[in-house]
């Protein structure tokens, strides 16, 4: 009798204390949604091993993933492409995994980022890094961890106090990020990489949006453009233009054999980025190369005045509304130059 007294009380305290810390964590404006992590990348990885040729895989970096809109592919087309994007990340290892351990020979929508793509082929390197390892955690992961994963979907989706995403932002709530809001004397000359605040939203088929806050809180745009500018004036090594090249040619060729097509695309980009992309990777040293030598068709957003105009709130991409209509003009050009599956023809 004493024991049951014992649990029943352990127990309403435990859900007092977590209620209490779920409320807490509301009020300061969180709210339950998913993390962007290597198991929901695997569960939308997955989805390649059953697609046919008549589908359609999103490869690439930031910019495909919060540009590209599933739900408005999918209500021109019929068909919703899959979302294998990888923030920061190369998309070179994404499209080598699909050609290499798939028989996929659908469309890819490769996603043109010039410091990424062109950024190396070396496996430790952290463009190549961040992508190759979710693709080496899809095949090895185990029951255990996909029947784990799968029960923790609807506690993500229900608590906001479960924020703890493998980008580990300055704002999730673990351990490690409420040690950051420490302020502790800085013993190095190192600068410190600035707050990088979670700024999209991600559902389980991995479509992103952007926060609302970036378009109407320039301070928060601000905090993400400093993260941008630390990252790209660190000293990094050059950009392996040849060897990436060789590298893209080689999976293409083999994924076009079997009956696989890729389409090129150059996405929005503003300010320092902008400039920064214009300055370092010129379109006729970098883009026009690689279009010349992948015989692809391709599409950079300057080419086509439907796809211009669109302002990215911190340089690199595009509001939640942008991102909507960005998606159905250039759906709609892609499906009058007839180069994409088009269910609703059929």
């Amino acid at each position: 009798m004493h024991l049951k007294k014992t649990v029943i009380i352990a127990l309403c305290v435990g859900l007092v204390a977590v209620g209490a810390w779920e409320l807490f964590w509301r009020s300061k404006g969180y709210f339950p949604d998913l993390d962007d992590d290597k198991h929901l990348w695997a569960i939308n990885r997955a989805k390649v091993d059953k697609a046919t040729s008549n589908d359609v895989v999103l490869v690439g970096s930031s910019r495909i993933l919060f540009d590209i809109q599933l739900k408005e592919w999918k209500a021109l087309t019929g068909i919703q492409p899959i979302q294998l994007a990888n923030a920061g990340a190369s998309p070179l290892p994404v499209f080598n995994d699909i050609v290499e351990n798939s028989d996929f020979n659908g469309t890819v929508i490769l996603g043109v980022t010039p410091p990424l793509f062109f950024s190396t082929t070396y496996p430790q390197a952290p463009p190549w890094s961040r992508a190759g390892s979710r693709t080496k955690f899809y095949h090895d992961r185990t029951y255990a961890q996909r029947l784990n994963y799968s029960l923790s979907v609807p506690l993500q989706n229900t608590f906001a106090l479960l924020s703890d995403d493998e980008e580990g932002w300055y704002d999730d709530i673990n351990l490690k990020a409420l040690l950051k809001t420490i302020k502790m004397e800085k013993r190095t000359a190192t600068p410190d990489m600035p707050p990088f605040y979670r700024f999209q939203d991600i559902d389980i088929d991995r479509n992103v949006r952007m926060k609302q806050r970036v378009v109407t809180d320039t301070a928060f745009a601000g905090s993400i453009k400093k993260v941008w500018k630390f990252f790209m004036l660190a000293d990094m090594p050059p950009p392996d233009k040849d060897g990436t090249i060789v590298f893209f040619l080689k999976d293409l060729k083999k994924f076009q054999a079997r009956g696989g097509k890729v389409i090129l695309v150059r996405l929005p980009s503003s300010g320092f980025f902008h400039d920064l992309e214009t300055n370092v990777f010129s379109r006729k040293d970098y883009w026009d190369v690689l279009v010349s030598q992948a015989g692809v068709p391709a599409y950079h957003y300057t080419d086509y005045e439907p796809l211009t105009g669109f302002d990215t709130p911190e340089w690199s991409h595009l509001s939640g509304p942008d991102a909507s209509v960005f998606t159905e003009r250039f759906v709609n050009l892609l499906l009058k130059e007839n180069v994409i599956p088009n269910a609703k023809t059929n």
